[in-house]
Order: C-alpha cells, then sequence, then structure tokens
C-alpha cells in the first residue's frame, strides 16, 4: 500500500472546528510535525479537506529485495 507522509505547516487556529478535529484525527498537533499514513480513502479524504493547512508527499518504500 502506497504511504503518505503529511506535515501540518499553517495553524488550524481561526478556521473551524471542524477543520482543527480533522488535523487531530490525521495526528498533528503541533506545528511542523509529520506523520505517516498509509494512503486509505479516509485518510485521503481527510487530507484533502484540510490541504490548505498541509504539506504532502508520497513515501518511497522499497519492495522486497531492495526492489523499488
Amino acid at each position: 500500500m502506497e504511504r503518505i507522509k503529511i506535515t501540518l505547516i499553517k495553524s488550524p487556529i481561526g478556521y473551524s472546528e471542524k477543520q482543527k478535529r480533522t488535523a487531530k484525527g490525521l495526528g498533528l498537533k503541533k506545528m511542523h510535525q509529520t506523520v505517516e499514513h498509509n494512503a486509505t480513502p479516509s485518510i485521503l479524504g481527510m487530507v484533502f479537506k484540510i490541504r490548505h493547512l498541509l504539506k504532502v508527499e508520497k513515501v518511497e518504500t522499497s519492495g522486497p529485495g531492495g526492489e523499488k
């Protein structure tokens, strides 16, 4: 499964309570904190909702035998 790295780059202060809870649901509590998640539809939906607060990167994973 594909993995993504999510970083909170903008504070959710001043945004709706729903957006603050979404950031917390992703495991982001502090500015510039980074977490990794599997790219499931539910996680991608949460990222889409607060994309203006985040930086999202694809994580390169090596397969079995060191293949990418």
